[in-house]
């Protein structure tokens, strides 16, 4: 079944913080939204299950959820993790590259998982494509910057005759601030939610919780989140 065009969304939804916001944030937008994930292999592959956790409750505690929330799609690109070397698909200690990058950044991904998006998009009448990168609380990923995006939205545009959107609606604001939307979007309710059934650590560790969430607390993710949180609590 197609959505209908104008009025709905895809929304990037790996199971962490981010892209549970985004998810809340399309809700309040559009009539109709549907998600994605990836399993790439990824060493933090708990964020898959969680994710599960967390659509089964959202419309529990988010109202707007019930009745807008569509389908939940999950691609296998185990060809993405076959073909990277990095600690974010292999165990392996995080540490910084020569080029300056940290080696958790899975070179490609971001770029294949919105061309993924788009196709599927279109195939279902979608226009309006929402993820959770950003490049002013990051690792420095450069497909995680504006410029990426845009270069790539009109690349896809082109390339299937269309006229995609890819919508970043935290692109510009930090960790406080996305903690800060959520509570916004959804109230404790929500920021509750996001706290227990979301998961960012890199490490996929879930053997402690913290007020931020699971994780092991020491990873670069674990470190942005709580930073994060800290800041939006202390106000």
């Amino acid at each position: 079944m197609s959505a209908s065009a104008p009025t709905s969304a895809l929304v990037l939804f790996s199971g962490g913080q981010d892209s549970a916001v985004c998810l809340a944030w399309a809700l309040q937008r559009y009539e109709r939204v549907e998600t994605l994930g990836f399993d790439y292999g990824q060493r933090h592959r708990v964020e898959l299950e969680v994710r599960q956790a967390f659509l089964r409750r959202l419309p529990e505690v988010f109202p707007r959820a019930a009745g807008r929330l569509g389908d939940d799609h999950v691609l296998d690109l185990a060809v993405l993790g076959a073909i990277s070397d990095t600690a974010l698909t292999a165990d392996a200690e995080i540490a910084m590259n020569a080029s300056g990058l940290p080696n958790t950044f899975v070179p490609g991904r971001n770029l294949l998982f919105l061309t993924f998006a788009a196709a599927i998009a279109y195939r279902r009448g979608i226009k309006h494509v929402v993820t959770g990168v950003c490049e002013t609380d990051y690792s420095g990923y450069p497909d995680c910057r504006d410029d990426t995006v845009k270069a790539l939205q009109v690349a896809i545009n082109l390339g299937m005759e269309s006229r995609l959107v890819l919508e970043t609606p935290l692109m510009w604001i930090d960790k406080a601030a996305t903690w800060e939307l959520a509570g916004h979007l959804g109230g404790a309710s929500l920021v509750d939610l996001i706290v227990e059934d979301t998961h960012t650590c890199y490490l996929g560790d879930r053997s402690e919780r913290h007020a931020w969430g699971y994780g092991c607390g020491t990873c670069p993710a674990c470190e942005l989140r709580a930073a994060g949180y800290r800041r939006w609590i202390e106000g």
